[in-house]
């Protein structure tokens, strides 16, 4: 299968040309995000602070790394469950988030935001955290150290695997699979 390369940041009319299903390798840089990191963006955009990168185009991927081995970038780097990232995602993708990389299926509310505002989220095996890890070339912390490891990184990617799930007209590639696969 052709996997398409994708270069960060994303605009509208790169977004709108991925469907679901679609292999993806993203280069450039994308930023880590989990629960506590999500709550704390929220947090400054309701108080009007700045926050630590521009959303306009930008990636999460929502993972917690562990620690670097000796000579390594980063530790095993798998994904999180994404649904817990639900209730700030729309607010994200208003804001002009173009993706975000994770677990799970997603939430009506979520799906209809990437609908919105050209949005998409790709799903990433989650038993492939090695593997995935060998992508990531650079990886610093950029906001709330704090967290240890749902502190949010600014990772340098070079042709890190992902699957388009949901895409900007709504689709769902985890409803389209039931469908065609379902015996009943």
């Amino acid at each position: 299968m052709n996997r398409i390369k994708l270069t960060t940041p994303l605009t509208d009319e790169v977004v709108e040309q991925l469907k679901i299903g679609q292999q993806v390798l993203l280069n450039g840089i994308i930023y880590t995000g989990r629960d506590a990191a999500h709550q704390r963006l929220i947090e400054l955009i309701e108080n009007n602070k700045e926050l630590p990168f521009n959303l306009k185009g930008q990636v999460i991927y929502y993972v917690g790394p562990s620690p670097a081995r000796p000579g390594r970038v980063i530790g095993s780097a798998g994904p999180t469950t994404s649904g817990r990232m639900d209730r700030y995602a729309p607010r994200l993708y208003a804001l002009g988030l173009k993706a975000t990389i994770g677990k799970g299926r997603r939430d009506h509310t979520v799906i209809m935001a990437m609908k919105q505002y050209k949005g998409v989220y790709l799903a990433v095996v989650g038993g492939a955290a090695a593997l995935i890890a060998r992508s990531i070339k650079k990886a610093e912390v950029i906001a709330f150290p704090e967290l240890g490891p749902e502190a949010i990184y600014r990772l340098v990617v070079e042709d890190f695997p992902a699957v388009v799930v949901n895409d900007t007209t709504g689709g769902d590639l985890y409803d389209e699979s039931i469908k065609n696969y379902s015996i009943f």
